[in-house]
């Protein structure tokens, strides 16, 4: 079952970029990226969530906030967590860390994050997880 409050989100909605980017915080990030590697096969996945967030950043004139790394990051983790006819809530429970505000250090120094090159193209974890 989808709460009431990602009833919205579809792959569709979310390439269209129609939906309320006010109410598209964290948790609705990694739900339409949960979406997307539910509904398509990895790389499409990755491929379609990242354009359609490029062009949500140019539509709300803020291109410089979409990053790569961070994108691939999340896919690539929800993907290798996702089990096959698992919901939403089962999903989400099992995956606490997911939401946790300091999921990417764990992985990443802030000075890789900050790099041109993290931005525009994925690169792998500097660190290792603790």
């Amino acid at each position: 079952m989808i709460d009431a409050k990602f009833s919205g989100l579809t792959v569709d909605t979310v390439e269209r970029g129609d939906f309320d980017v006010d109410e598209f915080d964290h948790e609705s990030h990694v739900f339409a990226a949960w979406r997307f590697i539910d509904e398509l096969p990895l790389l499409e996945a990755i491929e379609r969530f990242s354009n359609a967030l490029r062009r949500l950043t140019i539509k709300l004139g803020v291109p410089d906030k979409y990053h790569d790394t961070v994108t691939w990051f999340y896919m690539l983790l929800i993907a290798e967590r996702h089990r096959s006819g698992e919901g939403w809530q089962a999903f989400r429970t099992a995956n606490e860390d997911l939401f946790a505000s300091d999921l990417l250090t764990r992985y990443y120094t802030p000075e890789c994050l900050a790099s041109e090159a993290a931005r525009t193209k994925f690169v792998l974890p500097d660190r290792i997880a603790a």
